[in-house]
This record gives structure tokens, sequence and C-alpha cells, in this order.
């Protein structure tokens, strides 16, 4: 007969899961604050970095401008801040892969981790493909349109929105693949029933390129073409996984 566990022990077990969530909080945080700190001083010089694509396409003579007094200041702190939790992300998840890993299964650890890292090097190339290959097109595009007549002066504050909204939805539509895997793994769904709903799928891709990126055909195309190949990708990597109930029946026998 199994004892019932103290109330008193249930309790314990839980404040230490709460500090430990707190600890390893800090320590996300203390990582964000230090790269914060090294990356500071340079906050001006990553901002014209991440400009430089927009600044490439004004015309000759043209430059961004600050409508507001403190934006050259406070647009280079926020873009630094962004930066430093961008950069702190794999710390962040060991951070929180260390929190939940002992609660998990063997056979889901196996799958857990490379998923992590898979995540952060997708999101990575996502924002990589922003910067290199959409950042240049879409402003070479805007800057040529512009009526003749209407000097192009981009504020630096709008400017910084433009982009990290760009960066995030290139980044989260480049994770098509992790999401794939974790529904074939959970049981959500199978490589077969998403084949057959293709069609479908393609597009939702362009539907979700409309919603996430400015309203022109060619950054919508340029998100949308994308998930579809990483769609592809992500059938093939779904073939190679295991829905976790056949993992964990198997590991029992």
């Amino acid at each position: 007969m199994s004892e019932t566990p103290h109330p008193d022990d249930t309790q314990q077990t839980l404040i230490g899961h709460l500090l430990e969530l707190r600890n390893r909080l800090l320590r996300a945080m203390a990582a964000i604050l230090v790269i914060f700190i090294g990356l500071f001083y340079f906050s001006r010089d990553l901002y014209t970095l991440v400009a430089k694509p927009l600044i490439q396409a004004l015309p000759e003579g043209a430059s961004m401008i600050a409508t507001d007094v403190a934006a050259p200041f406070i647009v280079p702190f926020k873009l630094t801040l962004y930066i430093s939790i961008l950069v702190a992300m794999p710390v962040i998840l060991h951070q929180a892969w260390a929190f939940i890993a002992p609660g998990l299964y063997k056979h889901e650890k196996r799958i857990a981790m490379p998923l992590l890292i898979s995540s952060v090097l997708l999101f990575y190339l996502g924002a990589a493909f922003a910067y290199f290959v959409v950042f240049p097109l879409i402003f070479a595009f805007f800057t040529a349109i512009a009526p003749e007549g209407v000097t192009v002066a981009t504020d630096i504050s709008r400017y910084l929105d433009f982009v990290m909204k760009l960066f995030i939805a290139f980044g989260l539509a480049f994770e098509m693949p992790i999401a794939i895997v974790l529904m074939v793994w959970t049981g959500v769904t199978t490589v077969e029933k998403l084949k057959a709903k293709r069609p479908y799928i393609i597009v939702g891709c362009f539907v979700v390129g409309m919603l996430l990126t400015p309203p022109d055909i060619l950054s919508q195309t340029l998100l949308a073409v994308p998930m579809w190949i990483l769609f592809e990708l992500g059938l093939l990597a779904g073939r190679w996984v295991r829905p976790r109930e056949a993992e964990a029946s198997s590991a029992e026998h």
C-alpha cells in the first residue's frame, strides 16, 4: 500500500520548484544584463548596422531623422536590449531545459534537447534571412516607388519598430519544421495528414505572410515561399519522428 504524500512534503516540494524557477530566471536575466553592458558602448554602431539596408537604399542626399528629442538615445538603447535578449537566447533556453529536464522521461529528453537547439538556430536563420535578403529588396522597392517630389526620410524609432516586427515574423516563420516535428511527436497529426492538406497549408503560408509583413506583395511572398519550403523540410523531418506514446510503450517493453 503506497503512502499518501504529507501536505507539508508537497508544500516543500512546490516551494523548492518555485525557488529553482526563480534562480533560473535570475541567471537568464543576469546573462542578458552582462551582454547588454558589453554591447551598450557599441549601441550607436549597432543601430547603424541594422539601418544599413535602408540607408543604402535611400536616394542620394536623403537620411534618417529623429522626430523625438530623446530618440537618439532611447532607440539605440532599445535595440541593444533586443539584441542582448537574442544573443542570450541559448542561455535562456539552457536554463529552461535545466528546469524541465528532471521531469522528462529518457525518450523525451532525446528529442527535447535537439528541438531546443534547432529552434534557436532556425530563429537566427530567419532573422538573418530578413536582414540579408528581405530588407535590401523591400527598402529598394519602397524608396523607388516614392512619388516625385517626396523626400524619403524615415524616423529612426519607427524604423526600429518596423524591422523588429520583421525579425520576429521571419524568426517565428522559420520555426515551421519544429512545429511539424512537435505535432507529429505529440500525436496531434501525422505526416500523411499534413501532406493531404498541403494545398491549404500553402494558402495559409501566404495568409500568414500577408498578416505578418507590410502590405506589399514582395515582402509577403518573401515570407510565404520560405515557409512553404520549411513546411516541406518539416515533413521530411517528421518521417524520422515516432509519436511519443509509441516511444513510451516501446521503452516499457
